[in-house]
């Protein structure tokens, strides 16, 4: 049977249990504002019955607090941080690809159009008096001009892809010290709730720093009690299925510097990452996600082109022959002239290289190993890559367009220049050039005797044949194009015609060159012009891509985040609705204890007087 003061201990219970709900209710209406902060409530239940000799058989004993815990769905935690993965990924090649853009822009700059036509029409007016000086030297201007254009246009690429790289290092910094704060986190969670408390506060703080991680990549938490009822559990935090944090241990994230380009007009310094424990970073995972992945697909995007091919080496090799490549044309050669080869799944350092052809117009190439490298298997058709297939247009990408227009244009221009005479009857000298970064003479595109004799197409290194600087197309990119330098200073070994003979003012050459504005056989699209505008077309439809799936991704996410809030967030509303019920119950319990001790008073007081 319950004793005497039984009705003061459920009085007192339920005293205690609203002073604890409007306790929980300040604390949730103060971090109404709070970032990350998940709404808290005070779980309660009925206390354990008495069981009495009486016809009504239990007792109640008043309620038990049995805890604070938090309004979280995980099913919307999942949905936020992978909706907030993609947002982060296309929100940054947004930037980036805007970025681009504006240089490319033909508005705000005078662009390719413009001096490009510019340039044909210096053309026509030397067509016209092809002996007088001045239009002549307005080719070479105009021509110069449009050099450089795609002059600066490769210093503002590479500048962008360096932007790219130096945020992916900062990134990975980031990375780093999220992954060190959620550890620490965990520890002092598991160290508050093995005696028994609740983390909330800790809780709230941990999953709003993989909130803030899963931006950056693909993230996923498994949480696991470790034992029974000690109140510890193992948190492991992961990118992409790559360990980053086990509950209190983690791991960091290193930027190392690329020996090698990969690509001929790559920045210098290029960052892999690498794990701290010695495994390698997925870059490349399909499924990396998030700024990280946008920004390695903005720097290394190659459109999946990377060059392929396959090879037959033996043990013992120092050089790689590789067939049947991808790449079947000068013009659209754009690999490292020193850089790493992966055959099979081996991975060598080549020093040169050299293309020849097989006699039935197809390229061979011969990669020589760096000293002291051998091939160390037998391979029979073994596949060959260099670098990897990025499936995005990045920066690679529009360098390697870019090459490929000012290689292509060069080689039909100077075909016809080369074929006529200067005003001093003198053969006709390559119209445009890219100077040799070591002696810094300009190139003549053609091959020596020895090369010539040997089969060799080009080469990585440009062949010593005395003073004569021979070089393939391959040396010509968007960062070197330039006019002859002998041609540029002297208007007079301008080629107009085929033959002065018949006087000076021969201009057959001068309107051939003028046709190539039109020569709709040069590119797969078209004339010159239309394979440009169609480069520049295509920077656009990928920056209004990426620009639009920002703009839809941001919706998702904002109709998550209120899903998400509807059940966690704090309603001010609703706060002040329970601070009245908690109060309401309060005062009852109080008004309880105030009749029970009425009770007692004439109990104890009264009844033996």
């Amino acid at each position: 049977m319950p004793g005497t003061f039984f009705g003061l201990s459920i009085s007192k219970s339920g005293l205690y249990a609203a002073m604890g709900g409007i306790n929980t209710t300040a604390h949730n209406i103060s971090n109404t504002e709070t970032s990350g902060y998940c709404r808290q409530v005070l779980n309660q239940q009925a206390g354990t019955a008495l069981r009495v000799n009486s016809t009504y058989g239990m007792a109640g004993s008043g309620v038990d607090m049995t805890g604070v815990v938090q309004m979280r769905e995980e099913y919307y935690d999942l949905k936020y941080r992978s909706n907030t993965m993609m947002y982060g990924e296309y929100t940054t090649k947004e930037h980036y690809m805007s970025e681009i853009e504006n240089y490319f822009n033909e508005i705000q700059l005078e662009g390719f159009t413009t001096t490009f036509n510019s340039f044909f029409d210096s053309i026509q007016e030397m067509s016209k008096k092809p002996a007088d000086l001045t239009t002549r030297t307005q080719v070479t201007n105009f021509a110069q001009s449009m050099c450089e254009y795609f002059n600066s246009l490769s210093v503002s690429m590479k500048a962008v892809q360096e932007e790219c790289n130096f945020e992916i290092k900062n990134q990975a910094d980031h990375i780093n010290s999220l992954a060190q704060q959620i550890a620490t986190l965990t520890k002092q969670i598991n160290t508050l709730e093995v005696n028994g408390g609740t983390a909330n506060d800790l809780r709230d703080s941990r999953n709003l720093l993989i909130d803030e991680l899963s931006q950056i990549c693909n993230v996923s938490v498994t949480e696991n009690i470790v034992g029974a009822d000690v109140g510890v559990t193992s948190y492991v935090v992961r990118i992409d299925s790559q360990l980053l944090v086990d509950t209190c241990d983690y791991n960091q994230l290193i930027a190392v510097p690329q020996k090698h380009l990969t690509n001929q007009t790559d920045a210098d310094g290029l960052y892999t990452l690498k794990w701290s424990n010695g495994q390698d970073f997925d870059s490349a995972s399909s499924t990396l996600g998030g700024v990280l992945a946008a920004l390695f697909e903005v720097r290394d995007g190659n459109n999946k082109e990377a060059f392929k091919g396959t090879a037959d080496t033996s043990y013992g090799d120092t050089t790689i022959t590789v067939t049947a490549t991808n790449v079947n044309d000068i013009a659209r050669l754009n690999i490292a002239p020193s850089g790493t080869i992966t055959v099979g799944h081996r991975e060598y350092v080549y020093s040169s290289f050299v293309v020849k052809d097989d006699g039935d117009g197809n390229y061979v190439y011969e990669f020589e190993l760096e000293e002291g490298t051998e091939v160390t298997r037998n391979e029979d058709s073994a596949p060959v890559i260099i670098g990897r297939d990025v499936d995005y247009k990045g920066i690679p990408y529009y360098m390697s367009q870019m090459n490929e227009f000012i290689r292509t244009f060069s080689r039909e221009f100077n075909a016809i220049h080369t074929s006529g005479q200067d005003l001093n009857g003198e053969k006709g000298l390559d119209f445009f050039n890219a100077a040799d970064t070591v002696t810094g003479k300009d190139f003549v595109f053609g091959q020596s005797e020895d090369d010539e004799m040997d089969g060799i197409i080009a080469r990585s290194f440009p062949p010593e044949d005395g003073n004569v600087n021979y070089g393939s197309y391959y040396f010509l990119t968007a960062a070197n194009f330039k006019v002859t330098s002998e041609v540029y200073y002297d208007a007079k070994k301008l080629a107009a015609a085929s033959s002065i003979t018949d006087g000076v003012e021969q201009s057959d050459i001068a309107h051939k060159l003028l046709d190539l504005k039109g020569n709709v056989d040069m590119f797969r699209q078209g004339a010159p012009g239309s394979f440009f505008q169609t480069l520049v077309a295509e920077i656009g439809i990928d920056a209004r891509k990426a620009e639009q799936f920002t703009k839809n991704q941001l919706n998702i996410c904002s109709s998550i985040t209120n899903q998400r809030l509807s059940i966690s967030g704090v309603d001010t509303e609703e706060e002040a609705m329970n601070l009245i019920r908690y109060q309401t119950a309060y005062n009852l319990s109080a008004q309880a204890v105030t009749v029970m001790n009425q009770i007692y008073d004439k109990l104890i007081n009264y009844m033996g007087a």
